[in-house]
């Protein structure tokens, strides 16, 4: 449980570190949270001064092929609990992608359908997809193609009036090119600043600045252990989204060093919180 102290440490950490980064809000992975999927994961995220949530749309059960948020009476609990707790779910997170690959597998663009539709019902506005492991995309070729069919999923998402946040390993001028290619205002990047310092060894804050706010729908906020004791410069990340205008969220994505999800959590939000401009 949280001590009144920690709790308004962590509250804190949101108002503080907007203003290095005016426009920024602080949110949440349920999976952080150990929560993933539940819509008890809203109260978690109240309980740590955290601003919104981000949702995942779970892995079909055994034998099975319907997303668990893929349901009427959860995904009502899930709007009842934004409500009462004032924490917005703002976006969600369809993680089958990691087996059925969007590059190479024709069950995945109906997934993504399904993924949209989802989104549209929780009010959540941005469904990132995700493209790691096996279902990288690895060169031209398989950009090219990839964007070929976020192109007609884009069409949906414009109806539905959901984001499709393209989380990758490319470097900006990758992105960049995906996003020329679907030219779509339902397409954008969701930058993950832990995976493009750590994994792609870029300087994440120069890509913020090159590719600009209005290509850019949603963050991942981690890096290997604390936030502000690896690779990841913190300062700089804020001050280059504060120098783009950036208005949204970045989603803490965390790990637990300790074991301890509750006194991780509330570490990396005191060090978000020493971050005033």
């Amino acid at each position: 449980m949280l001590t009144r102290r920690g709790f308004l440490a962590a509250g804190a950490a949101v108002t503080l570190a907007a203003k290095k980064a005016p426009g920024l809000r602080i949110g949440v992975m349920d999976g952080v949270l150990k929560q993933s999927s539940r819509p008890e994961a809203v109260a978690a995220a109240k309980s740590f001064g955290v601003e919104g949530l981000q949702v995942t749309l779970g892995r079909p059960a055994e034998g099975k092929s319907r997303l668990p948020l893929d349901d009427a009476a959860l995904q009502s609990s899930y709007l009842t609990e934004a409500k009462k707790h004032g924490i917005p779910l703002n976006a969600t997170y369809i993680d089958i992608l990691h087996v059925h690959c969007l590059k190479d597998d024709p069950l995945a663009p109906k997934l993504v359908q399904k993924g949209i539709d989802i989104t549209r019902k929780l009010d959540a506005g941005i469904l990132m997809t995700v493209f790691f492991g096996k279902c990288s995309v690895l060169n031209a070729n398989e950009l090219v193609y990839v964007s070929g069919l976020f192109k007609e999923l884009a069409r949906e998402a414009e109806k539905a009036g959901v984001i499709l946040g393209f989380e990758n390993l490319l470097s900006a001028e990758g992105n960049m090119r995906a996003v020329d290619l679907v030219g779509s205002e339902a397409f954008k990047i969701y930058y993950d600043v832990g995976n493009s310092t750590n994994r792609v060894g870029v300087d994440a804050p120069a890509e913020i600045r090159r590719m600009g706010k209005d290509r850019i729908c949603q963050f991942h906020f981690k890096d290997e252990g604390y936030l502000g004791a690896g690779k990841v410069n913190f300062p700089a990340v804020l001050d280059a989204i504060h120098a783009i205008g950036f208005q949204g969220f970045a989603n803490l994505e965390t790990n637990s060093p300790s074991g301890s999800m509750e006194n991780d959590l509330r570490r990396n939000l005191k060090y978000l919180e020493g971050l005033r401009g």
